[in-house]
């Protein structure tokens, strides 16, 4: 490493933001990048460690020490190319992943790890900044022709592999844009839309087509056609294409079955999050789910509860309170015993330090209203014990609740799309297909492949991009015998 005692040197910096009483005022990104002297520093902790623990961390396996390496030298353009040796979107993993890498990070042992993320957010920044990130178009055209389902970031990172060795790719989105969750699950002010819009002009350049409005499959339920103008058929694609990647995602979301749920006011966070996205973007609606005003109950102490809540602030609710089934986990994580390790430990969230009243170990018993609106919700405590859950006794209690949002994870993919096409699905309702070996990331149906959240289950964006690029590679063996793809 450049300098071999940084770590011994420098402190971590977190990256700066705007206060909590001007970020609520608006739904820009308000997380500001290191400045090249602050990112030179961050890059010097970095410590030669031998065995670089941080890149078996990343699902992506960045190479991290050398880029940490680059920056502090000072050799952006070239930390960047580094960087986009195995990652195709280096932007949407420098906001919203939560850096498993850091997790892993060897300095991190006895001292605060290195800040991983926050020099990938500096790195690709640098790279837009300075006309770096161009199009990659392939020499020559393979002419053979390839359907991504789904415009995520698995399908994304698919499609631009494929694209790159030339095969003619397609990609349908059953939403009005592309993006997936990264436009209509991801706030603005986690993650501004202009990242994915310029992704996908880059993409573009590199002979990808995007349909958007399409969906693909039949007998679909009213909240997934929401956005659909025109249906394709599976067999339709099967006969158009040499080759079908599905990258749908799990948009499954897990139902809170008790008494009341059939009241108004009670929304699935996927009910309310892309309305306030859209509203961004300038679309008009006549009926956006807002929390202006509201006593909002979210249930599910997660990363989309934490969106809730970020989002239900910004509406002006009159309170917030978030509740969560399971204990509260210890503040600081036992890491001698964990790492390098993911830790369960406490993680507040910008949006929870926005504003919110947080529980945990709280059940959910009843919601109750009057003219078919919801008032109030009923919960109790609870204990686990031997990893059961048991209601402790008199300790319900209610909570006042205009706007209930439903922030418990996804269960699975749609699983209209997944019987459309025939494909046989593991016991979670996932697409059942393989990661190593012969046939990869191949279904049970031929020519069609599935990747991301569609095959793994509900996971992070890093996972997506992960699966989509050795999708890719898997779809490129198939229709040419071999690939120049990375694994």
């Amino acid at each position: 490493m450049g300098k071999v005692t940084g770590f011994l040197e420098f402190q971590r910096l977190q990256e700066a933001a705007e206060p909590t009483t001007e970020r609520t005022r608006h739904y820009k990104e308000f997380t500001l990048r290191l400045s090249d002297d602050q990112a030179k520093v961050q890059g010097a902790r970095c410590m030669d460690c031998g065995i670089p623990f941080c890149n078996n961390s990343c699902p992506v396996n960045n190479i991290i020490p050398d880029w940490n390496d680059m920056v502090y030298r000072g050799t952006y353009r070239e930390a960047l190319d580094n960087l986009h040796l195995t990652n195709n979107f280096p932007e949407f993993t420098g906001r919203i992943c939560p850096a498993p890498c850091e997790a892993g990070c060897t300095l991190g042992i006895n001292n605060d790890p290195v800040g991983i993320k926050s020099i990938e957010h500096f790195i690709i920044d640098k790279g837009w900044e300075n006309g770096w990130v161009v199009p990659q178009p392939a020499e020559t055209k393979t002419g053979k022709k390839v359907a991504v389902v789904g415009s995520g970031p698995a399908g994304m990172a698919a499609a631009q592999q494929l694209a790159r060795v030339g095969h003619d790719v397609t990609v349908f989105e059953k939403n009005d844009r592309v993006g997936g969750l990264l436009r209509y699950g991801i706030p603005d002010f986690k993650m501004e839309k202009s990242h994915i819009d310029r992704r996908v002009e880059q993409m573009k350049a590199e002979g990808v087509t995007f349909r958007t409005g399409v969906l693909v499959g039949k007998d679909f339920p009213k909240n997934v056609t929401n956005w659909a103008s025109e249906t394709i058929s599976p067999e339709q694609l099967q006969q158009e294409f040499d080759a079908v990647v599905i990258a749908g995602g799990a948009e499954q979301p897990r139902d809170l079955p008790v008494p009341g749920r059939e009241l108004q006011g009670v929304h699935f966070a996927m009910d309310f999050l892309p309305l306030q996205n859209k509203v961004n973007a300038g679309d008009e609606l006549k009926d956006q789910i807002k929390a202006t005003g509201k006593h909002v109950v979210v249930i599910g102490g997660g990363d989309t509860g934490s969106d809730c809540v970020g989002t239900s602030n910004r509406h002006g609710a009159e309170s917030i309170v978030q509740f969560e089934l399971l204990p509260q986990p210890p503040e600081t994580e036992n890491k001698p015993l964990v790492w390098p390790y993911w830790p369960t430990k406490l993680r507040t969230s910008s949006s929870h330090e926005e504003g919110c009243e947080r529980d945990w170990a709280v059940a959910t018993k009843r919601l109750e209203g009057r003219d078919g609106k919801v008032e109030k919700l009923i919960a109790a405590r609870v204990e686990w014990k031997d990893g059961r859950m048991q209601e402790v006794p008199d300790s319900e209690f209610e909570l006042q609740a205009d706007l209930v949002l439903l922030a418990m994870g996804f269960v699975s993919p749609v699983q209209q799309m997944l019987d459309a096409f025939g494909i046989d699905k593991d016991a979670r309702g996932n697409a059942r297909a393989t990661t190593d070996g012969d046939g990869c990331y191949k279904t049970s149906v031929d020519k069609v492949f599935a990747a991301g959240d569609a095959r793994r289950g509900q996971s992070l964006v890093v996972w997506a991009i992960r699966e989509g690029r050795q999708c890719a590679r898997a779809v490129d063996e198939f229709l040419m015998g071999s690939s120049v793809l990375p694994r």
